[in-house]
């Protein structure tokens, strides 16, 4: 007969103990988790990349329904213990239910340390620890601007990236003089200040919190110099503590944490604590890494397989705030004893500090260049002795920068690793387990190590580790080329895909996920918009558009801002207007109340604060071409005034503009297109940071393609030069589809020239045939567009479809990097 296990927490510690467990021994136990959220094991690590778009809640669900299901684990979610009846070996949870037990783990977590300030009651007042507080962010950002993170460390850094994602105005309060100094130096913390402070993060730093002020709702923040700062949202990441309440009020012996021996043994028969809540040998951690190292041994414990015990993990935490990669492992600050190794290279943005003491490596910070945090966590681990020849660590064998060593490959680095090393700090998956899977399990690729393992699943940060490992356990040679699904509902690519749509003549997003076998046969938020967008470039006359299948802005024709308010705005062709059409544009804001009109970045003019109820009726009213400002299309053509006006004109920059906006307007593309024409070499236009630009020159023009104004910037490079506006028109038309054809649906002109290669593309349209036959195609996509407006007022079904289609919009859809995303026309969002 099976034995009874009972886990509280379904946290990541937790279940991740629970999976060792059942790789261990799958039929000793029946598995009962009680979990205090409404929902299935996800990765708290990634909540900051929700708050910044990047994924969604789906995206960071570790363990899903079904894999409790196929487990034969019994879950109850949204369900917390209130007692622990230790002689009788059951506990109670809040609803009533009395679970008798054989063995009890504990995976409490830890608890979010709220500052006891007066007014720390208020509405808007939240910490950073859950999907709950995530959201409260979410829709915080909606309505309000201003936000205030108190503490500087690595939560508190994720909080404040996230919420300048969500476009709110962020200040960090920090007590200390410098950011993250638990895991940097000064040197390292300034040089990531420096960095965030660029992305638009303000620090106030050395500021004691003293009250916090507003009525109801916070208004503000009160500090003990007596100076205020402003704030509609404050978040609270000064640290974490233990949950010992549960293990408290039952008599088990709780210190900082729930105390533990090297077996993970509490101070009562049968009941074990791992992770945040857990303390051992006097330390509790915080860090997923010995929270998994900590599970794996009791894994063994609770399987019956002899092991010998937990002896504490030496600390490291390698992570990207905000796109920078920084480690920071042992002992890095100076002491008594100690020398460092110290590099930096600030124009690169770079710094690398190894401490040794007795010629042994006892801590290291590396910022913005990562690649040997593997090398030093080991030789940390390892207690080698380095005396005489330190600088190996960071130079190679030859101890200096000049000497002729040859540093260590990263596959030389990854076949030395300790197999118990963990590569994956998200999903904590250690070495020997990479290496299990590649030899027997048969994965030869990093999408099949991800699959079996859920190494690089999550930030990724890991990838180039896992790479490497699997080149030295199997060869360079074996390694099979990248090959990752469009979404996680397949494993087929961008190029199976369509040619699966071609060969098989498929015509709606449905019928291909039902023919191609989709594991989730509705679809997500990825694929939906890639499979309408393929059906629609392979078949422009057949395919029907899905409205459905498009991102919430193009279905409502408008930017979505973050108060919920849209942001129309009308086609001005080249920036150029008549009094006609300004009149007209007046009056429709005079009429529907905007609240705001803006000259944009693409020389047009933005109507902001627009109701969606009035979408319709005030179209209607403008009576002018979509702008397309919120669609994966062409945008904008920028133009200067060339020699129409401009005494150092050679071109007429206008006309070209005018006539390229007026040939190329609703062209869907993969994303979106913005262009330019400069009348001159001067380029006032910018047309040298578009996806496609294009400068006059005497006697000629000058044809750039896949450049970037946004978050990162990319000069363009020259395609060719022409004489004639006809040749422009015909060069420009080949260049847009020829991307269409054979970029991946999200993938920026800038992006996609990087991935097939300049190169490539100059060939493809190096001959006269292979132009013509793309602009034929070209054409007859053009001519199944019409403006989406002028279909909507002019008919009632369409209309009704768009109000059914512009409901409220969920939580998930408002944090889409879509739905979220303010108005772009100057190139601020890439």
């Amino acid at each position: 007969m099976k034995q009874r296990l009972v886990m509280v927490g379904n946290g990541m510690a937790g279940v991740s103990f629970v999976e060792q467990l059942l790789k261990l021994n799958p039929n000793r136990y029946d598995i009962t988790i009680i979990g205090a959220e409404p929902y299935p094991n996800y990765n708290r690590i990634m909540l900051s990349s929700v708050l910044a778009g990047d994924s969604s809640m789906q995206d960071i669900i570790l363990n899903d329904w079904d894999w409790y299901r196929d487990n034969r684990i019994t879950l109850h979610a949204g369900e917390s213990v209130t007692a622990i009846d230790s002689a009788a070996k059951q506990i109670v949870t809040d609803k009533g239910a009395v679970i008798p037990y054989d063995e009890l783990v504990l995976a409490t977590g830890s608890l979010p340390y709220m500052l006891s300030l007066p007014g720390a009651d208020k509405e808007g007042v939240i910490a950073f620890r859950d999907i709950k507080d995530c959201e409260t962010m979410i829709e915080t950002a909606k309505r309000y601007r201003k936000a205030i993170v108190i503490g500087g460390g690595l939560l508190g850094l994720e909080a404040a990236s996230g919420l300048i994602h969500l476009n709110m105005e962020v200040s960090v309060v920090h007590k200390h003089g410098h950011i993250m100094e638990r895991q940097l130096d000064w040197a390292a913390s300034r040089m990531l200040q420096d960095e965030l402070e660029r992305q638009g993060m303000r620090f106030l730093l050395q500021k004691q919190s003293n009250a916090i002020l507003g009525d109801a709702r916070v208004s503000g923040l009160r500090f003990q110099d007596g100076t205020e700062e402003a704030a509609d949202l404050i978040v609270m990441a000064v640290g974490i503590r233990p949950n010992v309440r549960l293990a408290r009020v039952s008599g088990i012996e709780v210190n900082r944490g729930i105390v533990v021996d090297d077996y993970m043994q509490t101070s009562a028969a049968n009941i074990y604590a791992v992770g945040e809540c857990a303390e051992h040998r006097e330390t509790t951690y915080g860090l997923v890494a010995p929270l998994y190292e900590q599970g794996a041994v009791l894994a063994k414990k609770l399987a019956g397989i002899a092991v010998d015990g937990y002896k504490g993990s030496v600390v490291s935490t390698k992570l990207k705030v905000s796109g920078v990669h920084v480690f920071s492992a042992g002992r890095y600050a100076d002491g008594p004893g100690t020398k460092a190794l110290r590099v930096q290279d600030d124009l690169e943005g770079v710094y690398k500090k190894i401490v040794f003491e007795h010629g042994k490596v006892v801590g290291a910070v590396l910022f913005g260049d990562t690649s040997e945090s593997s090398k030093v966590y080991s030789a940390i681990r390892s207690g080698e002795d380095y005396s005489g020849r330190e600088k190996e660590i960071l130079f190679g064998g030859a101890g200096s920068p000049g000497g002729g060593g040859r540093s260590a490959s990263p596959i030389d680095l990854a076949a030395a690793m300790n197999g118990d090393e963990i590569v994956c700090g998200c999903n904590g998956v250690a070495k020997e387990t990479i290496v299990a899977a590649i030899t027997e399990r048969g994965c030869v690729s990093i999408g099949e190590i991800k699959a079996c393992t859920k190494a690089s699943g999550s930030c990724g940060a890991c990838k180039p580790v896992v790479e490497a490992l699997l080149a030295a356990t199997i060869g360079s040679e074996q390694v099979a080329p990248v090959k990752e699904g469009i979404c996680g509902c397949t494993p087929l690519t961008r190029d199976d895909v369509v040619e699966a749509i071609r060969r098989m003549r498929l015509r709606t997003t449905k019928e291909v996920m039902h023919v191609l076998e989709w594991s989730n046969p509705e679809g997500c938020s990825k694929c939906r918009p890639a499979l309408n967008y393929y059906i629609g470039m392979l078949y422009p006359k057949e395919h029907e558009d899905e409205p459905e299948s498009r991102f919430v802005n193009e279905r409502n024709h408008a930017n979505i801002q973050k108060d919920g308010t849209f942001s129309v705005v009308p086609r001005i062709y080249g920036g150029v207007t008549t009094p006609e059409d300004l009149k007209k544009i007046a009056a429709v804001a005079e009429k529907y109340h905007v609240p705001l009109v803006k000259i944009t970045g693409g020389q047009r003019i933005d109507l902001l604060g627009v109701k969606k109820e009035d979408l319709p009726n005030m179209w209607k009213d403008l009576d002018m071409p979509s702008g397309y400002a919120y669609g994966k299309a062409l945008r904008t053509v920028k133009t200067c005034v060339g020699n129409t006006f401009c005494r150092f004109g050679t071109q007429d920059a206008i006309k070209m503009g005018i006539d390229m906006e007026k040939k190329f307007e609703r062209l869907n593309t993969p994303h979106k297109v913005k262009l330019a024409v400069s009348g001159c070499p001067r380029n006032c236009a910018e047309a040298t940071i578009k996806d496609l630009g294009v400068v006059a020159i005497d006697g000629g023009w000058e044809l750039y393609v896949a450049g970037n104004g946004g978050m990162r910037v990319r000069a363009a490079d020259l395609l060719t030069k022409v004489k004639t506006e006809d040749e422009v028109l015909e060069w420009t038309g080949a260049y847009l589809q020829y991307y269409r054809e054979t970029a991946n649906f999200g993938e920026r002109t800038s992006e996609w020239s990087i991935r097939v290669g300049l190169e490539t593309i100059k060939k493809a349209l190096a001959n006269q045939e292979d132009r013509d036959a793309l602009n034929e195609r070209i054409h007859v996509a053009l001519g199944q567009t019409r403006d989406p407006w002028k279909q909507i007022v002019e008919n009632d079904d369409l209309r009704n479809a768009f109000e059914a289609l512009t409901a409220p919009l969920s939580i998930e859809a408002a944090a889409s990097n879509e739905s979220g995303a303010a108005h772009n026309e100057g190139g601020g969002q890439a």
